[in-house]
């Protein structure tokens, strides 16, 4: 069963249900904050990675309405209400493990909750993929669900819906940013309420460029 299918076929079904239920970001608002902080250029180019409906998006240009944002997705239905939801941002179909194919280069990359759908080896590949894509002291800001690797697999979801879910460890996130010349910024953790009234632990990452 290949997984990344039956992810986006999940969220081409769920956009409209996933954008009301993630639209409010507040939760990552301080991190994000960060983000928009450690990037002095005005106009700005950024690129999302997973960028869903947009909700995120909209949170960095309110902060920074001169940014200049293309985001990628794998799902149609998500990009069209991305699209509404952001008229002045850019948005393209794409897989994030084929962000080398794009031509431009950008200040920063925003890759929120696009991990928990690769594999620790293509999480990795990100991290170097992006290095490559980005300017001189570029930042990159990652968040993912924070688990041991070995937890990761499929999941039943609260709608019936089964998706395979990769959970990443800081240690080997953190390498990562380092061997590609990146500078950690901050790590941060946050408690996130399931529905069954569990907690998970969101990790995040901001890193910047040394070069």
């Amino acid at each position: 069963m290949d997984k990344t299918k039956v992810a986006v076929g999940i969220f081409d079904k769920r956009a409209t249900e996933y954008q009301e239920k993630h639209k409010d970001v507040s939760l990552y608002g301080d991190s994000l904050d960060l983000f928009c902080d450690l990037i002095n250029k005005g106009d700005a180019a950024i690129l999302e990675l997973a960028c869903g409906p947009g909700n995120i998006t909209k949170y960095l240009l309110n902060k920074r309405p001169d940014f200049k944002i293309l985001g990628i997705d794998l799902s149609p239905n998500m990009l069209r209400l991305a699209e509404i939801n952001n008229p002045d941002a850019e948005f393209q179909l794409m897989d994030c493990r084929d962000i080398l194919e794009l031509n431009n280069k950008y200040d920063a990359i925003a890759c929120g909750f696009c991990l928990p759908y690769l594999s620790m080896e293509e999480a990795e590949k990100l991290i170097d993929d992006a290095t490559k894509l980005l300017n001189p002291k570029g930042v990159i800001y990652i968040s993912t669900m924070e688990d041991d690797y070995s937890k990761s697999g499929w999941q039943r979801g609260s709608n019936g819906d089964e998706i395979y879910m990769h959970y990443h460890q800081a240690d080997y996130l953190a390498d990562a940013l380092v061997r590609n010349h990146f500078k950690l910024i901050e790590i941060e953790r946050k408690d996130y309420p399931y529905e069954d009234g569990t907690n998970g632990i969101d990790l995040i990452l901001i890193a910047k460029l040394l070069r």
